[in-house]
């Protein structure tokens, strides 16, 4: 029968203290020799101090010759044994039960956040874990990106559900005639697309200058009979007759 995770978990971290122990080893195992003087092993240990090694992850250490020192202490006392650190305890800070329950709140309302589920499991047990670790575990497990149905992409665009529920109405800067520039003034059914009323007009301050509302006046005239299609020829009818008036 094979190991559990956390046993496999356990062996790891051993293999990896003993290895810890086994670069200290190498590294005093010269000037630990009890027939040296204490000016040669001084020498050696300023020596070994000097140098870069190689650690037992493979990245490159610097050590003191304090911690050396006290690494031939330890060895004297209390033989290779006494080189290997105290792996880390097996058993997690923050329990498992604890953060499966985390991950459940927040897959059964994706909108939750850290915060929220944070409180929630306070208010059930009692006791949480802090929130960045909770977030932590959102970010590790990829339930940070869960999205809820009403957060999914939306393509497409908003129409009106029958022709004249909805109008919309705006004002564009238009073409310039003989120098002097104009705005177009119009109202567009959002259902239909159809253009309800459009109209030229110079400057908004003039005198006369058509605008929305009297754009808006015309089109009510037309809008419960058949689509307006006189529409987009008094665009052109209204810009024959600013012409005219320029003149």
């Amino acid at each position: 029968m094979g190991m559990s995770k956390q046993e496999e978990e356990e062996q790891a971290r051993l293999e990896r203290a003993r290895e810890v122990g086994l670069f200290r080893y190498m590294l005093i195992r010269e000037a630990a020799d009890p027939v040296l003087t204490t000016r040669q092993r001084g020498a050696m240990v300023r020596a070994v101090a000097a140098r870069e090694h190689k650690g037992p992850s493979g990245e490159p250490v610097r050590l003191t010759r304090w911690t050396l020192d006290k690494w031939i202490r330890d060895w004297r006392r209390g033989g290779f044994d006494a080189l290997v650190p105290a792996p880390r305890q097996s058993q997690p800070r923050t329990p498992p039960e604890v953060m499966e329950l985390a991950a459940a709140l927040k897959k059964e309302n994706p909108a939750r956040t850290a915060a929220q589920v944070q409180r929630i499991l306070r208010a059930q047990s009692g006791w949480a874990p802090d929130e960045r670790t909770i977030q932590r575990m959102f970010n590790r497990t990829g339930l940070r990106s869960l999205a809820t149905p009403d957060q999914a992409a939306v393509f497409g665009r908003f129409e009106a559900s029958r022709p004249n529920e909805i109008w919309t109405g705006d004002a564009l800067h238009a073409i310039r005639v003989d120098g002097r520039k104009t705005y177009l003034f119009a109202f567009i059914d959002d259902h239909s697309r159809a253009v309800m009323a459009a109209r030229f007009g110079f400057a908004a301050a003039s005198p006369g200058t058509p605008t929305l509302t009297t754009a808006a006046r015309s089109s009510m005239r037309g809008c419960c009979g058949p689509a307006p299609s006189w529409a987009s020829s008094s665009c052109t009818a209204s810009r024959g007759a600013l012409k005219a008036e320029a003149k």
